[in-house]
Parts: structure tokens; C-alpha cells; sequence
């Protein structure tokens, strides 16, 4: 199973394609799940559990993996399925061990499948009224099997919340200095989109959000056909990089090649940090890269990029 992690280095080439890869797993079903290749440091045979006095519920151990403590979360549990981890004699049961939001976990899962090349144009918002949409962030098709991506960062957040908001001291540096400036927020993570705008919001700005590249530059397009001055209104526009339908890099590319929307300020984020994202973003035209999520972190970058409207 390291064969399929192994070369991970050399898949950089798809992203700012607008292209992604999947690595496919299922959690004691036919259903078949994915979760983005970038994410995954490697997928690991069941391990040794220690058991955590206090843990959440669906945090199942943590286990020793290259001399690093890690939480293995039960994923199928989480998301309301069976647990998976119950079935201790199972010999497909693995661990994909994941490295964003700036920390290592692992998950439980009862088999992994394969690595497979999808375009982000094919990878599509959850339908509503599967019983978990709200733990999936997009689904796709593959080989005439549908393929439900989940929200790993949400299901994160269950055992590490993200902090409540800015410091109190940028609060203070930025009260009554933005309330009629505007700000865009991209993210198909119904939670990233919530910490980013109530981040801003409390900043004193003004929020929009799109849950996706695609739906952003069709609003400011419609915006500027319109004869709407809105557009150029805007005074940053936040995107995350991994998205359904179309991926940060090409959002910015695109707003850069269109006559009316390339001035505008951009700042990509995503939870996969490393040095081949700083270059893409460079290379794509934005003015930074933030790795998500610290809120001053975030409240810094952006009064860096707006004050030097």
C-alpha cells in the first residue's frame, strides 16, 4: 500500500490544473469514499491502539507512527455510520494517516482501494438528503461509481475546534477602519467559510462567500457585465485552493486574464502547506498564500493586503 504514497512528491504537477487525485476507501460498505491525495502522508495497517482517558467519542485511540503520538478518529462513526474499528479481525482494516490544518491524524477505515485522477470540473456539490451530506464536501464519479468526498477538516474539528476568533488587540487595530470595505470569501468547507467571514466580520468588513471557484467568477462576471461597479468594489477576495468545479489556482488565473476583474486582490489559502503551494500561487498571480486556519494569522494578511488600497 506505500507504493501508492510513494511517488506523492511528483503528483505537484496536477495541482494549478485543475486537477486532483483521490485516494478511495470505504468505511464497511459498498459505498465507496475519497479524500485528496494531498492530505494523505500514508495508509498504514490497523496499529496498535492506546486508549485516550477523555478523548471524543469517536477518537477510537492514539497510536505511535514514526515516533509521533497520533489520534486515530473513527471516521465511519463520525459521520454517523457504524463504527468500523469493532471489527478488530478484519484484515483490510487500515489507517490513512493525514497531515492539514497544520496537524497529523489518522483515520480508521475498514479498506482502501486505489489513487485515481479526477478533474475538479467532474467533482460536483453533495446532494442534499443523504442522511450525512454535511460531512461531505463534494461527490464525483468514478468508473460509473459514485464517490462521496468527505469534509476531513470538518469531522477534525470535532476533536480540535479552530479558535473562536481574532485577538482582541486586531479588533481594536481595525475598528471603524473597514465597516464599507468588502471582502469575498471562496470555500466549498461550510466550516472554513464560517471561521473565515466571522474572523472578518468582526474586523468590521463587509462578506460575501461562494462555495466554489466557479460560482465566485461567475458572480463577478455577471457583476461586471452588469455595468455593476461591485466587483472592483470588492477589497480582497479570499479563496481556498481544493475546490469542486473549479480550484483556486484557476479562479485566479482566471479573474487575472479577464480586463475588468484582474486588479483585484487575492489571497489563496489551504489546509495542504508546503513550499509547491507558495510557487503555484506565485505563478498563478495572487498576492499571498496563508495556510489555514489561525485567525490572526488571517486578520494580519488581510489588513496587510487592504491596506495598501
Amino acid at each position: 500500500m506505500s507504493q501508492l504514497i510513494d511517488d506523492i512528491d511528483q503528483r505537484t504537477r496536477l495541482v494549478g490544473q485543475n486537477r486532483m487525485e483521490l485516494l478511495l476507501f470505504h468505511l464497511g460498505s459498498k459505498q465507496t469514499f475519497g479524500i485528496n491525495v494531498f492530505k494523505v502522508r500514508e495508509v498504514i495497517a490497523r496499529p496498535i491502539l492506546r486508549q485516550l482517558p477523555g478523548a471524543a467519542s469517536i477518537v477510537c485511540g492514539v497510536a505511535t507512527i514514526r515516533k509521533q503520538t497520533v489520534a486515530i478518529i473513527d471516521l465511519a462513526r463520525a459521520i454517523g455510520f457504524p463504527s468500523q474499528t469493532e471489527l478488530a479481525t478484519a484484515q483490510d482494516a487500515k489507517v490513512i494517516v493525514t497531515e492539514f490544518n497544520r496537524s497529523v491524524q489518522g483515520f480508521w477505515v475498514s479498506g482502501v482501494e486505489r489513487i485515481v485522477n479526477v478533474t475538479w470540473e467532474k467533482v460536483k456539490p453533495p446532494p442534499r438528503g443523504t442522511g450525512h451530506e454535511s460531512y461531505l464536501v463534494a461527490v464525483t464519479d468514478v468508473d460509473g461509481h459514485w464517490v462521496e468526498i468527505i469534509d476531513v477538516e470538518r469531522v477534525f474539528a470535532q476533536i480540535n475546534p479552530a479558535k473562536a476568533g481574532i485577538s482582541k488587540e486586531i479588533q481594536r487595530r481595525a475598528q471603524g477602519k473597514y465597516g464599507a470595505k468588502r471582502v469575498l470569501v471562496v470555500d466549498d468547507s461550510v466550516v472554513a467559510r464560517k471561521q473565515i467571514e466571522r474572523s472578518l466580520t468582526d474586523m468590521g468588513f463587509e462578506v460575501e462567500t461562494r462555495p466554489d471557484g466557479r460560482a465566485a467568477f461567475e458572480y463577478l462576471k455577471e457583476l461586471v457585465d452588469s455595468g455593476d461597479e461591485t466587483a472592483a468594489a470588492f477589497s480582497l477576495i479570499i479563496s481556498d485552493i481544493e475546490m469542486p468545479r473549479m480550484d483556486g489556482y484557476t479562479l485566479t488565473r482566471s479573474i487575472r486574464e479577464h480586463e475588468k476583474l484582474r486588479t483585484l486582490k487575492i489571497v489563496l489559502h489551504s489546509s495542504l502547506s508546503g513550499q509547491f503551494n507558495a510557487d503555484l500561487v506565485r505563478s498563478a498571480g495572487a498576492n499571498a498564500f496563508l495556510a489555514k486556519f489561525d485567525p490572526d494569522e488571517l486578520a494580519n494578511t488581510v489588513l496587510k493586503h487592504v491596506s495598501d488600497d
